[in-house]
């Protein structure tokens, strides 16, 4: 059944969502938000959002019902919990989880929720940060039905730079598993990469434009390398905890298709050894400082 787009709900108001939410509200829709802490809705109700009590009233309000949250068993809780999104679905309306969760969990999840419900779910993690949330230009990797995928089309439009239907449900997170693989090992070799520069004495801030074109070129080596090179930590734009979470599950994930990927086990200790010291909420560029290369730590 078509689902009409005009009316917008997010649940899970955290850096992401927020970044998510604002852009909505200025390409004009209207959004009706709720979070777990409500201190956090703060960052969009003054730019137009509206404060709901509870996921099943942001269901209710809405035609689709954007989901950012922490985790899969934070989506579970979001969607069939008490006063969960469930309580208010109906085949009208469709689900987007953004969040990065456990494919095979999402699954279920979206084969219950059409059961029992009638309404359709699309997962559709995405990469890019807050930066890319606010301008637009995420990458999605959506699975999903193809009708509930093209009732979103638009929808992504003014949201992503780059929207890909992988496959049925549970192919958007199953996708994204491989970008954090892919993320979290780029971020412990882009440190080691620049605590390597700087200890051999070159002009590290050169290496960027030195490899340009190169093999070695990526977008790790354009953005993120100058921000550890800066140590612009501060704000976080992503937490290092967030991070860690999901190179586990990507470890979990792979064991259980019985695979050994010891280059993003590395990369995950690495990230718990970071964690372990305190560093939960810090920026995961932030890494970094396990080599001894933030003179402001």
């Amino acid at each position: 059944m078509p689902v009409n787009a005009e009316r917008l709900g997010f649940v899970g108001i955290g850096l992401m969502g927020e970044a998510m939410t604002r852009r909505l509200l200025e390409r004009g829709h209207a959004v009706t938000v709720w979070n777990l802490e409500p201190e956090r809705l703060a960052t969009v109700v003054p730019f137009g959002a509206v404060a709901a009590a509870s996921p099943a009233a942001v269901a209710e309000a809405s035609d689709i019902v954007l989901l950012c949250v922490l985790h899969t068993a934070a989506v579970e809780a979001c969607v069939f919990g008490p006063n969960g999104i469930a309580a208010a679905a109906r085949p009208d309306k469709l689900l987007i989880d953004l969040s990065t969760a456990d494919p095979n969990a999402t699954r279920d999840m979206a084969a219950r929720l059409r059961r029992e419900t009638g309404m359709g779910w699309v997962d559709a993690p995405v990469s890019g940060g807050p930066g890319g949330a606010r301008d637009g230009t995420m990458t999605v990797m959506a699975g999903g039905a193809a009708g509930d995928i093209e009732a979103i089309r638009p929808l992504m439009r003014d949201m992503a730079g780059n929207f890909t239907h992988m496959g049925p449900s549970g192919a958007g997170q199953t996708t994204k598993m491989i970008n954090q693989a892919i993320v979290g090992t780029g971020f412990v070799l882009m440190a080691e990469a620049l605590a390597l520069a700087e200890a051999a004495g070159i002009e590290a801030a050169q290496l960027p434009a030195c490899l340009a074109g190169g093999f070695a070129d990526s977008s790790l080596l354009r953005k993120l390398y100058p921000q550890m090179l800066a140590r612009d930590f501060d704000p976080p734009r992503a937490y290092a905890r967030q991070l860690l979470k999901d190179m586990k599950a990507v470890h979990g994930f792979a064991d259980a298709l019985g695979l050994s990927l010891p280059v993003v086990e590395a990369a995950a200790e690495r990230y718990r050894a970071f964690v372990e010291q305190g560093n939960e909420m810090a920026d995961s560029a932030a890494i970094l400082r396990l080599y001894g290369g933030d003179p402001a730590r």
